[in-house]
């Protein structure tokens, strides 16, 4: 029998009931501290008939924020807030993974412990603006990491991979994608280094090979995915030649035995993008495979039926649509996002969308 979206899978040793996803959204509802609130356990219980969830970017140190609000999984009252969520997952039937995040430059000193400046692979400053708690701020130039600093940046994603099974997590998906700080090692246009970190697509990847390695150590491979955005030229991020660099991420990553490689498979806000052949990178890569961005339910269906994809993340319709697979199942019309509250605020365009149950 052919599967589709509604077939059981496993990812590693995550038994998914359908091979639907919630793709990682930020929100920016946390609470004092950076703790996860009730109202965020309410939302991922909502969505809880999702075959996975996978969070929102939670930053794994003090200095990897970049954003108001956004939920940390670096001190003991994070991880009992995170407890809230997963429990109340648990409690529905889902399974959910937790996204360990460093967000780089894409920072800014008001959000930085001490109002340091944000790290990065090199001291090139990005296009744009930083979202912080007094508005929109340029970008500022950041600190170029030393070599003997990446160890302790490693360390941090492995304390926080044991935070997130503590907390009870079902798994951790490593964010190498977006522009943010793994990503910034992996692209030549924000990699200028001459060390062992820079230069090659070998030396590149090595940062994210060192965290990979840290991650699957304390979580178990069969636990831990990755999620790489090839094209998406987001946070003013870009590369040479993206082909060969991300077929040459997904050879390297094979050796672990990952639970998933998960791809953005295309640009958020980006125009004339190169062409990149994503079914070549899916052949590179030997395990279970994410695809995310524009599919709806025909185009998932067809990803999964054809091989390309085991599993089909959704984004901004998971926003929206809550009971997503049971929509998807009836044909039932979808509720339409509402933009204006994607980012802060209640739980208005949070937890309030209606059900087909009302």
């Amino acid at each position: 029998m052919t599967a589709d979206l509604f077939s059981p899978t496993k990812l590693g040793s995550i038994a998914l009931k359908n091979r639907i996803a919630m793709a990682p959204l930020t929100r920016n509802r946390a609470g004092q501290g950076n703790v996860p609130q009730l109202i965020n356990a309410e939302y991922y219980a909502q969505r809880a008939s999702a075959g996975l969830l996978i969070t929102e970017a939670t930053p794994i140190s003090a200095t990897a924020h970049g954003y108001p609000a956004t939920p940390g999984i670096h001190d003991s009252e994070q991880v009992e807030g995170w407890k809230q969520v997963t429990a109340a997952v648990h409690a529905k039937g889902g399974k959910i993974v937790l996204q360990l995040w460093h967000v780089g430059r894409i920072s800014h000193p008001s959000l930085q412990p001490g109002h340091a400046l944000p790290v990065a692979p090199s001291a090139i400053k990005p296009a744009g603006q930083a979202f912080t708690y007094e508005g929109l701020q340029d970008f500022v130039t950041p600190r170029a990491l030393s070599i003997e600093e990446l160890p302790g940046i490693v360390a941090d994603y492995a304390r926080a991979t044991q935070n997130a099974l503590d907390a009870g997590f079902d798994g951790v998906e490593v964010h190498a994608a977006n522009g943010y700080l793994l990503d910034q090692f992996l692209r030549d246009g924000t990699n200028h280094r001459t060390d062992e970190y820079g230069g090659s697509m070998e030396n590149r990847t090595r940062l994210l090979l060192e965290v990979t390695k840290a991650v699957v150590e304390v979580a178990g491979a069969d636990r831990v995915g990755v999620r790489i955005s090839p094209l998406n030229p987001f946070n003013d991020i870009s590369d040479s030649n993206p082909q060969a660099l991300f077929n040459h991420v997904a050879d390297s990553l094979n050796p672990f035995g990952l639970a998933y490689l998960h791809v953005v498979e295309g640009g958020m806000g980006g125009d004339n993008l190169p062409a990149f052949d994503f079914a070549a990178l899916r052949r590179h890569f030997h395990g279970s495979y994410i695809a995310n961005l524009g599919y709806d339910k025909a185009k998932g269906n067809a990803a999964i039926a054809s091989g390309h994809a085991d599993v089909v993340a959704y984004g901004a319709l998971y926003i929206a649509n809550p009971d997503l697979v049971a929509r998807f199942q009836q044909d039932a019309p979808l509720n339409a996002p509402d933009h204006a509250t994607f980012y802060g605020g209640d739980a208005k365009g949070y937890t309030d969308y209606p059900t087909l149950q009302g």
